[in-house]
């Protein structure tokens, strides 16, 4: 392989493959990027075994082939050289090296065989729908937080993305929760998603395909989702990500979410925010004693004694007090974009059901903790 490539063309594709790759990894292979060239064109490979991120890039002349180099090492390279700068990628010499010259300098990477770099097996993905970037990033951005870490339940380490039905509209809606908490968010269902199965996207898929969604020009393109019930791909214009599925049953999330509570709290949504962050200063338990047009909200530790702070509020049922883990309760008036949020609450064991006032695809369910 030997081909000449701009910087910037080269960085951008290896800053959508290399964060795939573990730093640490018993599989020494794994640790590289799969460099081919053919037609004009460099493609760039990494995975992790569960996770594969195929990203191309036009290249000029020379000759077709293929190698593998340490991914890491290559980006650092890539991102240390000048702006603008012409890249020649050359590995016709040695078999076991790859020579990187631009300007005055030289570097020459171990390389390992190519063809002992694994690929993974789309199998027959047999649902493939269209979404525009802006839908995608919202489905994920109203829910990862709530992304259980807990290893014990899998089935909860990711989103569940499925076709579902709102007042009899189809709607395309992703899940996630951790136990404590629930994000649910819909968009309209697109064309093709209708007899998809419902799917557990994993939490660092979900993370990678976030970033690709970051990326120059991304905002402005759609997204091809193909999946079956092991396998999902996501295609971004050159860029094509392909990951295993989280293979579990997620729970009947229907069940926890409240249809009764009456006692309706409408708060401005900023001013709430940073007072809950002020308060939790004290401590990360946050009581909220609402009644008639005011919400008082306060923290008490031992340790480092007590805060509390008042907000105008509207409400105008029975007076309430409920405590919530703050930190929680700042992830979710994060995703709140409008000015106002509504709380619709029961009692104080009761979990209370949080949305935008302005925005009804997103609901949020926080269970109450003892305070």
């Amino acid at each position: 392989m030997k081909l000449t490539i701009e910087r910037a063309a080269l960085l951008r594709a290896l800053g959508h493959v290399q964060s795939v790759v573990e730093r640490r990894n018993t599989i020494p292979i794994l640790s590289n990027v799969l460099l081919k060239a053919e037609d004009g064109r460099l493609a760039l490979s990494a995975t992790d075994m569960d996770i594969e991120i195929v990203a191309r890039a036009p290249a000029q002349g020379g000759k077709g082939g293929s190698t593998t180099a340490p991914a890491h090492t290559l980006y650092d390279i890539v991102r240390k050289l000048r702006e603008g700068a012409q890249i020649e990628l050359d590995s016709t010499g040695d078999k076991g090296q790859m020579v990187l010259r631009s300007g005055r300098s030289t570097f020459t990477l171990a390389c390992l065989p190519p063809e002992d770099y694994p690929l993974m097996a789309a199998g027959d993905l047999a649902h493939s729908f269209t979404v525009s970037a802006t839908e995608l990033k919202r489905l994920i951005d109203r829910t990862r937080f709530a992304i259980s870490t807990e290893e014990t339940r899998y089935y909860l380490n990711g989103i569940y993305l499925h076709a579902a039905r709102n007042n009899d509209v189809p709607m395309l809606r992703a899940v996630a929760t951790d136990g404590h908490r629930l994000a649910r968010m819909e968009v309209p269902l697109p064309e093709g998603a209708a007899g998809m199965p419902g799917v557990i996207v994993p939490r660092k898929t979900v993370q990678e395909v976030r970033k690709l969604l970051d990326a120059d020009g991304a905002a402005d393109q759609d997204v091809v989702i193909s999946l079956s019930d092991t396998k999902i791909r996501f295609v971004m214009g050159e860029t094509v990500l392909n990951s295993k599925l989280i293979d579990g049953t997620f729970p009947d999330y229907d069940r926890v979410i409240p249809s009764g509570n009456d006692k309706i709290l409408e708060i401005e949504s900023k001013p709430f925010a940073e007072a809950v962050d002020r308060v939790s200063t004290i401590s990360r338990a946050v009581k909220l004693a609402i009644e008639r047009g005011s919400l008082n909200l306060s923290a008490t530790s031992p340790e480092n004694g007590t805060a509390s702070e008042e907000l105008e509020v509207r409400y105008n049922a029975a007076p309430l007090e409920v405590g919530f883990n703050a930190r929680y309760l700042l992830d979710i008036a994060g995703q709140i974009e409008g000015e106002g949020a509504r709380i619709a609450l029961a009692d104080a064991a009761s979990p209370a059901v949080m949305q935008d006032a302005g925005d009804p695809s997103a609901i949020y369910v926080l269970m109450p903790m003892r305070v």
